[in-house]
């Protein structure tokens, strides 16, 4: 089992506890996460969501979190210090980088968790499903667990996000193993399990990506 970070756990200890008393979010099917490595895909509604199933798993979970956090002076230490693994947005072979540091976490015992629509839903409905999460469990050997999010869609920068008003909810579904089928279908089956867990529309398309990232690339 791998060990969870300082930072990690003062969190939780902290934040975790603040949100849990005052969100009181509704969480079924925590045992179905197995015991040892595996991945946690949840549907992505809000920049919180990795804040409400960070406290709600009594584990360490390493995210997958943009690259560009690793470079910015203010948000380095917090991304480090939490674990979290860089991923290169620009796809590809660039993409590389986060499986190589992600594969020994699971192979040891550890949680990752991949957004597999990519960003977060522009509109609240289910986006078409990304391969790398597939591919990661393929390459390390392990099952992926799908999450449904429900009721942080209110919770973006800049808003708010009223307790009782927006009721949260996170529902783990039975673990899905890969290999059995092409990668395209094993993802479209992740993201069939993630909207019977939501009861979100299904998109059949990639969701676009945010404003702040169609401006990275455009410079």
């Amino acid at each position: 089992m791998t060990r969870t970070p300082a930072l990690y756990a003062l969190t939780s200890a902290t934040v975790g506890t603040a949100l849990r008393r005052i969100w009181r979010p509704q969480v079924a099917g925590l045992e179905k996460i197995p015991a040892g490595g595996a991945i946690i895909c949840p549907n992505h509604l809000s920049v919180g969501d990795q804040l409400f199933l960070g406290v709600t798993v009594p584990r360490h979970i390493a995210f997958w979190a943009k690259a560009e956090y690793f470079r910015r002076r203010l948000t380095r230490p917090m991304v480090t210090g939490m674990g979290a693994i860089p991923v290169e947005r620009a796809g590809g072979r660039a993409v590389l980088g986060a499986f190589d540091a992600a594969a020994p976490i699971l192979r040891a015992g550890g949680l990752v968790a991949v957004f597999p629509e990519g960003t977060r839903s522009p509109d609240g409905r289910l986006h078409r499903g990304r391969t790398g999460a597939v591919r990661l469990a393929a390459q390390a050997g392990v099952p992926i667990v799908p999450a449904g999010i429900i009721g942080t869609r209110g919770l973006r920068p800049g808003g708010i996000l009223r307790p009782g008003r927006h009721p949260v909810s996170i529902t783990f579904g039975e673990p899905l193993i890969v290999g059995g089928s092409s990668v395209r279908q094993d993802t479209d089956e992740l993201m069939r399990r993630i909207q019977a867990l939501t009861g979100q529309e299904y998109v059949p398309r990639y969701a676009p990506p945010s404003e702040s990232r169609r401006r990275s690339i455009a410079t």
